[in-house]
């Protein structure tokens, strides 16, 4: 049993699962769908009106957005360029001095780079073990609130599948009973017809018995 939603978008159809059984009761039934979705043309590719559009990620991040093209391509991780942490001398002999001037500049780079880190190290030792139970803290409270805004999605639809159950099993019952009862007033019209076709040949009897009489008279 089905009803059919009529509109200028294509049609869906909504069953009734928990009422429509026949194709787990027949099995032959089964074989016969199977069969004839086979016959069926293939599913369009484009997507149903209702359907939102796909969301965007990271639509303000470059960065973000080629790192996940990288990602869905497969493609390896590039690696850490490391270059920019040695300390290469002139390549040339004798060097010149915009090479000299080159090397310094990134031996400077590299000791403002080192005394940075050790700066970051200090103040994490004075203030990391806060920050990360803070952060650990702030973790969990948003863990318990994903959790419970799962649990209740999760009561959510146990509710709506209970409720659906229910609707459709009064909704089978219901249409069990006039099922049946149209099968009695069927069955009541086919027998007051052949009482009528029984009706019908007893008067021709009746009527050709009187012409008869009336003839002997």
């Amino acid at each position: 049993m089905a009803n059919t939603e009529s509109s200028s978008t294509p049609e869906i159809f909504d069953s009734l699962p928990y009422y429509d059984d026949d194709l787990t009761k027949y099995p032959f039934l089964k074989e016969k769908v199977e069969r004839e979705l086979a016959r069926e043309p293939k599913p369009p590719t484009t997507l149903h009106p209702r359907v939102p559009p796909a969301y965007q990620l990271f639509p303000k991040n470059p960065l973000l957005q080629a790192e996940l093209q990288r990602i869905e391509s497969h493609k390896p991780f590039p690696l850490l360029d490391t270059t920019r942490y040695q300390l290469p001398p002139p390549t040339s002999v004798p060097a010149s001095d915009e090479e000299w001037k080159a090397s310094l500049d990134n031996a400077r780079a590299q000791l403002e780079h080192q005394r940075i880190r050790q700066t970051n190290l200090t103040l994490l030792q004075t203030y990391g073990a806060n920050s990360w139970r803070v952060h650990n803290y702030l973790v969990e409270a948003s863990a318990k609130q994903v959790e419970k805004a799962l649990e209740d999605l999760k009561k959510l639809t146990e509710d709506v599948n209970r409720d659906r159950k229910n609707y459709q099993a009064k909704t089978g019952a219901q249409l069990n009973a006039l099922e049946t009862r149209w099968t009695e007033l069927i069955s009541s019209v086919l027998q007051i017809e052949m009482a009528n076709v029984a009706m019908d040949v007893e008067i021709d009897r009746l009527n050709k018995r009187e012409a008869e009489l009336a003839e002997m008279v």
